[in-house]
């Protein structure tokens, strides 16, 4: 009986060894998750920027249907379309920023949290180009940005 108790005693727990192994198994397994994890949190970060500028511009466009010209004023925007996030900072919000008053072109930007700027330049005759600048630090061009296309992002 004094055997068995003797044997019990010595299988009881885990040894050193087992528990580092187990330890640098877990660090290995973190080592690989946290850079897809920041990887795929930057990219929906940019993704959300897309939507808010694709969502204004939606808007711009039909105000420019109901009116022959682009908003004015954020106000008129948001009295227009309720839920557009506008912010005159392209950190907070989408940026509108009208050539004119009677231009039929309208510029909307948007940084994202990841730090990467999304904008469209719209023109009522010429069309939609996208690209990946802030238009809102220079003022909306006549034509169409160098670098921008018109398939998207």
């Amino acid at each position: 009986m004094n055997k068995i108790r003797h044997a019990l005693k010595r299988d009881e727990g885990f040894t050193l060894i087992e528990l580092m192994v187990v330890v640098m198994i877990i660090a290995v397994l973190i080592a690989i998750a946290i850079p897809s994890f920041l990887g795929f949190r930057k990219s929906a970060q940019d993704r959300s920027a897309q939507s808010e500028v694709r969502n204004v511009l939606l808007a711009e466009k039909a105000y420019w249907l109901d009116n022959g010209n682009y908003t004015e004023t954020a106000g008129d925007i948001t009295a227009f379309e309720p839920n557009a996030l506008l912010n005159a900072d392209p950190a907070l919000g989408v940026a509108v920023d009208l050539r004119d008053a009677d231009s039929d072109i309208v510029c909307v930007t948007r940084t994202a949290a990841s730090g990467n700027s999304f904008s469209v330049w719209e023109s009522a005759s010429a069309g939609t180009y996208y690209g990946a600048t802030n238009l809102q630090a220079a003022d909306c061009p006549a034509a169409a940005p160098a670098g921008y296309t018109q398939g998207g992002w």
